[in-house]
Order: C-alpha cells, then sequence, then structure tokens
C-alpha cells in the first residue's frame, strides 16, 4: 500500500509539473526583439473620410458620372445601364455587365437598392448578383445573391446573402424596399494547377448592412442554377453585375469601389 500511495503521488507531482509548464511555457527566449516583426511595412492607405466611401488606395468601379470601367458581358461592347443623378439602374434589354479590368483577390463594396415599389414574389423580386468572378458568357461565375427578402420568402441559400445554392446566409438583415443597402466582401480566387486542377478553391467573406453573412466560406465550385456546383480552370476576371431579367422593378446602385490585394 505504501508503494502504491508513493507512485500516485509522483504521478500527480509529474502532471502537476507538466501543467505548469504548459502554462509557463519552456522556451528559452530571453530578448524581446525575437518576437518582433519589422518588415516588410504595411503601405499607408487614408481612410475616406465618410464611412463607405473609398479609401485612397481603391479602384472606382463607379463614380456617378459614366460606366467607363464596364462593359456588355454578352459583346464586350460598352455598358450602356443607366446613369442619372449619380446612380446606377438596370436596363434589363442590355443583359449582364461587367467590369473591364480583372482582378484575383480583393475588397470590394457596393450600395444597393430595391425599388420601393418592387412587385412580385420569390425569386422574382429585386433579383440580381455580384459575380465575384465572372467566368463567361451569361450566368458564368460565383454569385453572392441580391434580392429583396425583408418580407418575402424564398430557398434559402437563394435568398439575398447567400453564395447562391451554396451556402445559407448567416442572418438575414434586409432593409426595406426603397432603402439603401450595403455589400462589403473579401473574395479569395481559386489556384489551380498547371494541368488545370483545382489547388485551392475560393473563398468569401461577406457583410450585408454590416452584418456578418458570409464567414470564411470555401466555395464548391461556380454557381449552378441546377446541378451542383464544380471548378473549372480560370485566371483573373472581371466582377460582373446581373440583370436578371424578371419583371420586377430594376434595382439600382451606387458607390462601388474594390481594393485589389497585393498576394
Amino acid at each position: 500500500m505504501m508503494y502504491r500511495t508513493t507512485l500516485l503521488s509522483a504521478i500527480a507531482l509529474l502532471a502537476g509539473a507538466t501543467i505548469a509548464n504548459a502554462q509557463t511555457g519552456t522556451d528559452t527566449i530571453r530578448d524581446h526583439r525575437t518576437t518582433e516583426i519589422y518588415e516588410p511595412v504595411p503601405p499607408v492607405v487614408t481612410p475616406a473620410a465618410k464611412f463607405g466611401e473609398a479609401p485612397s488606395d481603391a479602384v472606382i468601379l463607379f463614380n456617378g458620372k459614366n460606366l467607363d470601367q464596364w462593359e456588355k458581358v454578352s459583346d464586350g461592347t460598352p455598358a450602356d445601364w443607366i446613369v442619372s443623378n449619380g446612380i446606377l439602374t438596370v436596363n434589363k434589354k442590355s443583359g449582364n455587365i461587367q467590369t473591364k479590368q480583372s482582378f484575383i483577390n480583393y475588397q470590394l463594396h457596393l450600395e444597393y437598392r430595391i425599388p420601393s415599389n418592387i412587385t412580385g414574389s420569390d425569386q422574382a423580386r429585386g433579383n440580381s448578383g455580384i459575380f465575384l468572378a465572372s467566368t463567361g458568357k451569361g450566368d458564368a461565375g460565383y454569385e453572392i445573391q441580391i434580392l429583396d427578402n425583408y418580407n418575402n420568402k424564398t430557398y434559402t441559400n437563394g435568398q439575398v446573402g447567400s453564395v447562391y445554392k451554396q451556402s445559407v446566409p448567416l442572418a438575414n438583415p434586409c432593409r426595406k424596399p426603397g432603402e439603401w443597402q450595403t455589400y462589403d466582401i473579401a473574395w479569395v480566387a481559386p489556384v489551380f494547377n498547371a494541368d488545370g486542377t483545382l489547388k485551392t478553391p475560393a473563398r468569401v467573406t461577406a457583410f450585408l448592412n454590416g452584418v456578418l453573412v458570409q464567414d470564411n466560406f470555401i466555395l464548391k465550385g461556380e454557381t449552378r442554377y441546377i446541378g451542383l456546383p464544380y471548378y473549372k480552370s480560370h485566371g483573373p476576371s472581371p466582377i460582373k453585375l446581373q440583370a436578371h431579367g424578371d419583371k420586377s422593378e430594376p434595382i439600382s446602385f451606387r458607390n462601388i469601389w474594390v481594393r485589389p490585394s497585393p498576394y
């Protein structure tokens, strides 16, 4: 019995010492400078004077005056959506538009407004979308949904804030029709091997009206209306806005800018 008691006491002491070492650390670093990083130095970015407006290093995609940064997806001719009073409104007869410039990883800011007199229901109510990488004509690419879901039910992986048909949003912070709404999106593009196979998938984090709706979601592939998503190899790609073509009133946009990532 004495031997057993002594053995248990030794085990208890050893366990206590292990926990203490784990709590205090056992490294031999004695100089605080060893764990300090001085290079690289982050670039200085001047924030906007007003929240939501573009910081100093942003690429302005819509300045409220013209569509010089945009083209039609169908044929690459100049975009002809409607610009009036600093606002861009969908031209349903024209189809989707995309940026002339291509991007890889970036931070995107965009504001949109569903008309106050919106009609329709389900998916036919203020439907549009932001394609974070436009990879071809039509709706090819990776879509974050725009839809009026203030008082309008639909399938949850197709409501506003969703990665369309892939990820249900974490919340529904939709404002009333007629009010401006804001997306802030961080996009990490997929990377492909030389043979076209997927190396790393795309990821997206998105805030709608300041509320987190997608948290570093790993995409399963490009958006598919019918069938399962899958990847196909591509490089830097434009950002695309969708003209959905339903019978409800067209939606409007303003204050669109992007900060391309250096990596």
